[in-house]
Order: structure tokens, then sequence, then C-alpha cells
């Protein structure tokens, strides 16, 4: 059996790669590094934006665990431009996957890249991951194993958050979303 943390970084100051975490997103950071501590976490990769690495590293230095960054965790793009009806757009990517705008990055695409990395992880020899990313595509990433979630799982999403999917065999992992505020 596997175990994976699917962690959502810490509140930030933006959206930007090097946006930093906000005062309490520090308090935060420091808080899910207690919340892991007995998890025995033996492998930790991220997201390489700033917000993500900083969410975790508390965790890695308590545990000695060298943070591997991984491009293929940045959040999602939905556009490279500007739209004021930009969460209408984002709630038809989650009903039809392909959907892809100007400068964006469909469901699907940003799905596959999220789940190559699970993939990855699932056939090391790690048996305790944490895997920190960021609310769109973690929506997307938990949608390939639970088809039920969508736009309203993404709205209600908190920073941070933790999901842990237990995988068994060749089976989907068991869910649970472990993250309390």
């Amino acid at each position: 059996m596997k175990n994976v943390y699917v962690v959502r970084h810490c509140k930030a100051e933006g959206q930007a790669s090097d946006a930093q975490l906000t005062a309490i997103g520090v308090e935060q950071a420091e808080i899910l590094a207690e919340f892991l501590l007995d998890k025995e976490i033996d492998y930790i990769i991220s997201s390489p934006y700033e917000r993500a690495y900083r969410t975790i590293k508390p965790l890695s230095d308590k545990l000695g665990v060298e943070i591997a960054l991984d491009e293929r965790l940045t959040e999602r793009v939905l556009s490279d431009k500007n739209h004021p009806d930009w969460r209408d757009m984002l709630r038809k990517t989650y009903d039809d996957l392909d959907i892809c705008y100007e400068g964006g990055e469909s469901s699907n695409t940003a799905m596959s890249r999220a789940i190559s990395v699970v993939k990855e992880v699932l056939n090391g020899g790690n048996k305790n991951i944490v895997l920190v990313s960021h609310g769109n595509l973690i929506s997307l990433l938990l949608k390939h194993f639970d088809d039920r979630i969508g736009f309203r799982e993404w709205e209600s999403l908190s920073n941070p958050d933790v999901f842990h999917l237990t995988f068994s065999g060749e089976n989907k992992p068991n869910i649970h979303r472990v993250w309390t505020e």
C-alpha cells in the first residue's frame, strides 16, 4: 500500500510563480508540518512555485527529506488573457475536459501532467509521499480518480488543504480529505 498526501499550498500573496506566503500562510506551513510529521513521509515533491515550496519547507526541514521540484505540478493556466467571467469559463472546463481557451491548457492536458507525476511516485520505492500543488490542478488530479469532483469541489478547497490517497494494487485510490481548518 502507498499513501499520497496531496497538499494545496498555504495562503499566499498572489498567483504569480514568485508569490510569497502571507504571514498567516507561514504559520499555516508550520501547523501543516506538525500535522504531517507522524505520517512517515519518505518523499516530498512540489510545484516549483514559491508558495508551494514554502508550504512544505518546514516539514522537509523537520524530517530531513529533500523537496523534489517538478514543473508538472505548477498551476493550470486557464487562459493567458484576463477575463472578468473566468469563473464561468473555469466551470465549463469541468464539464468539457477538452475546452482550451486562448493561451491556456485544457483540463485533460493539465490532468495528464499531474497524473504522470502520481504514476511516477507510485512506481518508485517510497511508501508515504507528499505532493504539493495548486487548487485547480489538484481538483483535476482528484477528478481523474473520482469523476464526481468538479467546480463545486474546487470552490470548497481551502489554503492549505490535504487529501489522503491510499493506493493498494491496481484499484483507484481511496480519497479522504484529511485537513480541517
